[in-house]
């Protein structure tokens, strides 16, 4: 390697320098420094191991030889821009249109995903002629000016942040703690609903909606699984009113969730969006992304005039590696073990569930798993800096886990494709041993009807793994395990195809 070895202490040193103080860092009271990775897990400048289970970048396996040995040979032989020929650009095409819906068949080639969901609406700006955008609370779409209008998620953290006006946020489609419930009789038509009254509002302001956008499985917003249906009737209501569906696939896609290549196809196979936007997975840590539509959508653009280049999009390279991922996930039946693994795994943390009362939700598909923390099944109240905890706790143990969601208090499944039954049973062990100490401190039991805040040992965290502050400490905050036992109606598990 050409570049100089440094001490962990000037790398750090060295980026507290030259890179942004907004670009936070995991675990920033004590980072670490990751100098190599190789299937599921990452190594430091010591050598020492840690199990991934972050990493849907890295989806087919951290430096996987194939695609590795894909992207080298390729850029022995030649990298250049869209402009020339070339026939990885439409073998990969090809190969990528077969994997969905027949409706969906033109792609753009683009370099991220925050690149990918700013060009989807601008195609839905095209097509549509109309300027309003319906996203989800808590939804994350990517980091460009564009997306942070239309992410709550980021937008909610500036306190004088003014909204776009031609923003609308619907609720998030969350059946454990949002709206509607799992023991509604059919949240998936009332949390539709409100999109239909939102644009029923919106149009009453004189706006005209250019579509509705939505991550197909919410994942920075806590890993939420929205109800069998919903998507279905909310495109019903967008295209309704001259809008388009724009289906997120940037973390979930690739077969992450097992019984299915794409997540919006969990809704069911009738339902198909108008545009889906690809990103992370897609080149396996490679810069590459793509947004695919309809030949409508896509003509209407060219009426427009306005060409679209981008200089990296849809290289030889790129396109080399992103044929080389779909290879890989097919010839190790990638998909398969995330249905398989991810089912062992679910079922682990379910029993862990019946177990600990700082448990109050398992939900996830294949390997898109959530655990919401709570310090009361009842009230639901988040458990932020016991996840946290959890989060640091798991790292002394060399595994890398993260924590999201509005309230931070979901830990947060989204691992290597190639993670195995035997990652599960570790991971779920460790995570076992911690809640047991942590709930022994607070004097929580499953039967338990006394305060949290009864507990014994009250230690704070400054921050989370993110580098976010926290003001409240373990224990601080009140909350009651009182009728744990009983959770009943709003938490039993609504059907989903996952």
């Amino acid at each position: 390697m050409s570049a100089e070895k440094l001490e962990k202490k000037k790398t750090l040193e060295l980026r507290k320098k030259h890179v942004g103080p907004s670009c936070k860092i995991f675990f920033s009271h004590d980072p670490i420094k990751i100098v190599r990775a190789r299937g599921q897990y990452m190594y430091d400048e010591k050598g020492q191991r840690y199990l991934d289970c972050i990493n849907n970048v890295a989806h087919v396996g951290h430096c996987h030889p194939d695609v590795v040995k894909a992207g080298a040979e390729q850029m022995e032989q030649l990298n250049t821009n869209s402009r020339f020929l070339h026939d990885n650009l439409v073998l990969y095409a090809q190969r990528l249109q077969a994997t969905l819906p027949d409706k969906l068949s033109v792609c753009y080639f683009v370099n991220s995903g925050s690149e990918a969901n700013d060009l989807a609406l601008r195609l839905a700006w095209q097509y549509t002629g109309h300027k309003d955008i319906i996203t989800l609370d808590n939804a994350y779409h990517g980091h460009v000016s564009s997306l942070i209008d239309i992410s709550p998620y980021k937008f909610h953290q500036l306190s004088d942040a003014e909204m776009n006006p031609s923003v609308h946020v619907a609720l998030s489609p969350d059946v454990y703690r949002g709206k509607y419930r799992a023991d509604h009789p059919d949240p998936a038509t009332a949390y539709a609903d409100e999109v239909k009254d939102m644009i029923h509002t919106i149009h009453e302001k004189g706006g005209k909606i250019a579509a509705f956008i939505a991550e197909s499985l919410q994942s920075c917003g806590g890993q939420v699984i929205p109800p069998v249906g919903y998507y279905q009737q909310v495109a019903e209501h967008v295209r309704k009113a001259g809008g388009v569906f724009i289906a997120d696939e940037v973390q979930v896609g690739f077969g992450r969730v097992g019984t299915h290549f794409w997540a919006f196809q969990l809704q069911g196979e009738d339902f198909v969006p108008d545009i889906v936007t690809m990103g992370k997975p897609i080149g396996n840590g490679h810069p590459m992304s793509c947004v695919v539509t309809t030949k409508e959508v896509a003509e209407a653009c060219m009426r427009t005039g306005m060409e679209y280049f981008n200089t990296f999009g849809g290289n030889p390279v790129s396109c080399a590696i992103g044929l080389a991922v779909l290879d890989v996930i097919v010839k190790e039946d990638l998909q398969g073990n995330a249905l398989r693994v991810g089912g062992y795994l679910t079922n682990l943390l379910e029993k862990q569930k019946e177990k600990h009362p700082l448990i109050g939700d398992i939900r996830g598909c294949g390997l898109f798993v959530g655990v919401e923390l709570v310090k009361d099944r009842l009230k639901l109240t988040p458990a932020t800096a016991e996840a946290q905890e959890v989060i640091y706790k798991l790292k002394e143990q060399h595994i890398l886990l993260s924590a999201d969601g509005p309230h931070r208090n979901v830990l947060k499944f989204k691992p290597p494709m190639c993670f195995t039954t035997e990652d599960a049973d570790l991971v779920v062990g460790h995570i076992d041993n911690i809640l047991t100490e942590l709930e022994e401190a607070l004097g929580m039991k499953l039967h338990n009807t006394e305060n949290v805040e009864n507990g014994g040992n009250k230690r704070t965290l400054p921050t989370d793994e993110n580098g976010h502050q926290y003001h409240s400490g373990l224990g601080h905050d009140k909350g009651s395990s009182q009728g744990v036992a009983q959770q009943t109606k709003q938490t039993k598990r609504l059907k989903t195809k996952c």
